[in-house]
């Protein structure tokens, strides 16, 4: 298969990298940062809201989409080539969770009221999402969740909490997964997904901080909080297969095998100044930017497929497990190559990239839950792709 990108293609890869050099943050790119070390960076919610409403104002956040709603209806493979471009050039703004969730859930399943009155927000990068699927004790078993909405009138009042909602101290909007029928047989019938507007009386935020130090997680509760009915997504009881709908387009969101390359290239580059590359760290390294060209060309396939309206259940799962665990192994090859230096965090002189390799791989142990653990990712490729039975 030819992965060779078309003249246009590669006029845009030259017009983004133009603009990011001159319009991302400076200092970001000195330290180069990674998308998901970015929540340890001064300022960096104002950083990140800054460039996602630049980016949006040259529509970059909706290229895929239908004219009608604000997009060009280019390939997806422009919106690929910006989130190499953006991993390259350490730079934030783009928000997956509002541009590769919410917008496609909304694109496929909303009413014509709800794609008018919230594309134009994710677009323009001014309104940023979070996700409320996961639960204490429901993760992978998502259909199981206990969140509760109860119809009353016109509204459905929630009551519950949801765990490791990335960004929520800051997301002005929520996509909420709820049930709606505790009789339903199978559970997961009795599930809808509705938008909720984050300053909505009833919902309180409490910060998760990281292994590394950062906070990107919280935890969300809701004490009656009444949700009006026109922000149901599909209809009551349908939330499960709007979710299941759009789950592998997060799964294809976050380039990994690029951030990936990035910190590898990253990682080289300063240990070949301080002199810590032996001939055992050259042989891994190959091997590393090995996985990351496997990643990288079944990300694309992916791409190709989605280009093509085809079904990538399973290959979606295989991008986000070949992309996630290669960021853990680049950031595992970088402790072990800066030694003790890599322990060091970002508040000593000595530490080398300003820190990330501690940040990094600290950070990388949540890349086998986020987006469907790895186990889920093994399940579906192993029963989807290649037809083997359920083990449980």
């Amino acid at each position: 298969m030819d992965f060779l990108f078309s003249p246009e293609e590669e006029a845009f890869r030259e017009e983004v990298a133009d603009f990011l050099e001159k319009e991302g943050p400076k200092e970001w790119h000195k330290k180069k940062v990674s998308f998901f070390d970015m929540s340890g960076q001064e300022n960096w919610i104002a950083v990140h809201r800054d460039m996602s409403q630049k980016l949006g104002a040259r529509g970059w956040l909706s290229l895929h989409w239908p004219k009608e709603y604000g997009g060009q209806e280019l390939s997806p493979f422009y919106r690929l080539i910006l989130r190499e471009e953006l991993a390259k050039h350490h730079c934030p703004g783009y928000h997956s969770l509002s541009v590769d969730f919410v917008a496609p859930a909304i694109l496929l399943k909303g009413s014509e009221e709800l794609k008018k009155r919230h594309l134009p927000g994710i677009a323009s990068g001014k309104v940023m999402w979070c996700e409320g699927l996961s639960e204490p004790g429901h993760g992978s078993d998502m259909a199981a969740l206990e969140t509760y909405a109860k119809e009353d009138g016109d509204s459905y009042v929630v009551n519950g909490q949801k765990i490791w909602t990335t960004y929520a101290h800051f997301a002005d909007w929520m996509f909420l997964l709820a049930r709606t029928d505790r009789q339903a047989q199978p559970n997961y019938r009795g599930l809808t997904f509705f938008l909720v507007d984050m300053k909505t009386p009833g919902i309180t935020v409490n910060p998760i901080i990281n292994m590394a130090g950062h906070h990107d997680f919280n935890e969300v509760f809701f004490d009656d909080v009444r949700i009006p009915k026109e922000n149901i997504v599909d209809s009551v009881n349908r939330g499960w297969y709007v979710t299941m709908a759009v789950l592998d387009s997060e799964r294809t969101s976050d380039l990994g095998y690029a951030i990936a390359s990035t910190l590898l290239d990253d990682i080289v580059a300063g240990a070949r100044e301080m002199g810590m590359l032996d001939s055992g760290d050259k042989v891994r390294m190959a091997e590393l930017i090995a996985e990351c060209e496997v990643a990288r060309l079944t990300h694309y396939h992916v791409t190709y497929m989605q280009a093509q309206g085809k079904d990538t259940s399973y290959e979606a799962a295989m991008c986000k497990l070949l992309g996630f665990e290669s960021i853990q192994h680049v950031a595992e090859f970088g402790l072990k190559v800066f030694r003790n230096y890599g322990l060091l965090s970002d508040t000593s002189p000595m530490a080398p990239l300003y820190g990330r390799i501690s940040s990094c791989y600290l950070r990388s142990f949540g890349h086998s839950m986020e987006a469907g653990t790895s186990e889920i990712d093994r399940d579906i490729i192993a029963q989807r792709g290649l037809g083997l039975p359920r083990l449980r």
